[in-house]
């Protein structure tokens, strides 16, 4: 009899006494832009709901909505058989310290609920929230200023968890390829050049003499490099045909 692979639930987001409704907010729209939806609140500052939150989630409205407050830590991650802790200080308690990418991995590996816990936004989780947890989540940063704000590090948690999503499973769209266009051919290079140095040779640019050929050299070098397309080149042929015969003034 075939085994079939149980897929691992999506982690919560534990924010724990966040104190800004707006931060709530920013934060649900990290999540949702990554595909989480399920938000808990350990002893929000201003209370919940809060008003303040809405307008900063642009839409997430699905996250506030779902959110579940709870009074205390161990209350909300009650259910979870995973609990991380995110932290850039392991603060005197000895744990696993995984990346973002790591804890990823894992928690797709596993069959089981994971908990992602967010200290507030002045001084991060407490001693005492990190002890509950299992494994701590430390983001690679710089350590002259090793600041992130609530948003900015739930979106580096959640986007490293949507990168392990597999096609059927809800994975994230990517942007739409696009077709690149097509190459001009070197005649067609060629020909917008000669213009243009007919141009410059009838107006006197190339001054003095003697620097003539190092300024054509110049020149082509300059205008071979982006790898033009052909519309490209039509579109700057037909702006420096209009300027080698401008046309009459509309009131004219």
């Amino acid at each position: 009899m075939s085994s079939v692979a149980v897929l691992a639930p999506p982690p919560v987001i534990v924010l724990v006494r966040p104190q800004l409704g707006e931060n709530i907010g920013k934060a649900a729209r990290a999540m949702l832009n990554f595909g989480l939806t399920e938000l808990r609140l350990v002893a929000p500052r201003d209370g919940w709901p809060n008003p303040s939150a809405g307008p900063a989630a642009s839409g997430a409205d699905i996250v506030l909505e779902q959110a579940t407050v709870f009074d205390s830590v161990a209350a909300a991650v009650a259910d979870c058989a995973q609990v991380y802790a995110t932290t850039v200080r392991k603060r005197g308690v000895t744990k696993p310290v995984v990346t973002p990418e790591q804890a990823a991995h894992d928690i797709h590996a596993a069959p089981t609920r994971a908990a992602i816990l967010f200290g507030p936004e002045r001084a991060g989780l407490e001693t005492d929230d990190v002890a509950l947890a299992r494994t701590i989540i430390t983001v690679p940063i710089n350590p002259a200023f090793g600041s992130l704000n609530l948003a900015q590090a739930v979106i580096l948690v959640a986007y490293e968890w949507s990168k392990g999503l597999k096609d059927g499973d809800g994975a994230l769209a990517s942007p739409p390829s696009v077709d690149m266009p097509v190459p001009a051919t070197q005649e067609e290079l060629e020909g917008m050049l000669q213009q243009l140095d007919t141009m410059l040779e009838d107006a006197g640019y190339f001054f003095p003499p003697d620097r003539t050929v190092t300024t054509k050299r110049t020149l082509r070098t300059l205008l071979t490099k982006p790898g033009w397309s052909t519309q490209e080149v039509r579109t700057v042929r037909g702006i420096l045909s209009t300027l080698d015969r401008p046309r009459p003034s509309r009131g004219g």
